[in-house]
C-alpha cells in the first residue's frame, strides 16, 4: 500500500532499533510519521532520521504525559492520528479502514478502539495473550486528554468511541530477558497505582459493561483484592480463557503473566508495610 493516508502516525520510543524497521516498513502509506524518543542510546534516531520522520526526543515521565506532550507539541499535520509503540504493525487492510475512517467526516466520533494481536517466539499466542484486548489508539488530535494509570494510560475523549473492524499486530522481538526486564518496571507503577485505586469503592457495574475498556478495568480491580492472585490469573488465562490451546508457547506464557502478577502483589505489600513503619 503507498496511498498516501490522510493520517499521522505517533510512535514512541527507547532503544528500539530492533522494533523499529518493521513497524516504519508498514507505514509507506503515511506522510506524516512522528517519532517521541525517551533519549535512546542505540540507532532509534538514526533509524528513523534515514527513513524521514520527524523526531523529537522528551524525558518519559508516563505514556499519558508522553502522548498528551506529543499531540500539544509535535504538530501533527493530520486531524487523525494513529498511536503505536515501536513493536507495533499496522497491515495493509487496517491502514485502509483508518484511511475511510479518516475521511468520513463523522463529527460526533473522538476515537476509535482495535484489538491488539500479541506475536510472541515468531507466533500469534491468540488464547494465553487474551485475544481480544482492545486499546484506544486512533485519536482525533484535539479530543482526547491522557491520564497516567499505573504503568500504562487511559483516555477522556470528548464524542463517541466506536470499534475498528481491523486487527493491529504487536510482536516482541527483545526475548525474554527484556521483558521480564519491562514488566518489573510495570510492576512497581502497576503497585503503586493499586494503593491509590484500592481505596476507591469497586466498580461492579463495570463488570457487565458493554463497554471493553470499562468491563478489563474493573475485572482488574476486583482480582487486585482477591486473594491466591496469580493463581487464580493463571487459571483464569490457562483453562477459562483457553491459554492451553496455544500448546507449550501457551503454557508458559500464561505462567510468565502470573509471575508479573505475583510481582504487582509483593510491591504493593511492601508499599503497605513501607508505609506503616
Amino acid at each position: 500500500m503507498t496511498s498516501t493516508v490522510p493520517v499521522s502516525v505517533m510512535i514512541f520510543t527507547l532503544n528500539e532499533e530492533i522494533h523499529l524497521p518493521s513497524c516504519l516498513a508498514t507505514l509507506d502509506w503515511c506522510d506524516d510519521v512522528i517519532v517521541i524518543d525517551s533519549f535512546s542510546t542505540d540507532r532509534t534516531e538514526a533509524i528513523c532520521r534515514e527513513r524521514g520522520a520527524r523526531f523529537f526526543q522528551r524525558a518519559f515521565d508516563g505514556f499519558g504525559g508522553q502522548r498528551n506532550w506529543a499531540l500539544a507539541h509535535a504538530a501533527p499535520r493530520h486531524v487523525w492520528v494513529l498511536i503505536l509503540d515501536a513493536d507495533e504493525r499496522v497491515p495493509p487492510e487496517l491502514a485502509r479502514e483508518l484511511g475511510d475512517k479518516a475521511t468520513a467526516d463523522s463529527a460526533n466520533v473522538g476515537a476509535y478502539r482495535v484489538r491488539r494481536r500479541f506475536y510472541m517466539w515468531g507466533r500469534w499466542l491468540r488464547y494465553s495473550s487474551l485475544y481480544p484486548t482492545w486499546v484506544v489508539r486512533f485519536v482525533r488530535r484535539d479530543r482526547v486528554e491522557y491520564v497516567d494509570r499505573g504503568h500504562a494510560e487511559t483516555q477522556k475523549v470528548d464524542g463517541e468511541i466506536r470499534n475498528l473492524e481491523n486487527d493491529l499486530i504487536d510482536e516482541n522481538l527483545k526475548g525474554i530477558d527484556e521483558w521480564f526486564a519491562r514488566q518489573n518496571r510495570y510492576s512497581t507503577k502497576d503497585a503503586e497505582y493499586e494503593m491509590v485505586r484500592n481505596a476507591a469503592p469497586l466498580d461492579w457495574g463495570g463488570l457487565v459493561s458493554g463497554d471493553a475498556l470499562r468491563r478489563r478495568a474493573s475485572l482488574k480491580q476486583v482480582a487486585a483484592r482477591m486473594p491466591f492472585r496469580p493463581t487464580l490469573y493463571f487459571l483464569y488465562s490457562y483453562v477459562w480463557r483457553l491459554g492451553f490451546l496455544d500448546g507449550r508457547d501457551g503454557l508458559v506464557f500464561c505462567r510468565m503473566k502470573a509471575m508479573y502478577q505475583r510481582m504487582v502483589a509483593a510491591k504493593r505489600h511492601d508499599l503497605q508495610r513501607r508505609s506503616q513503619s
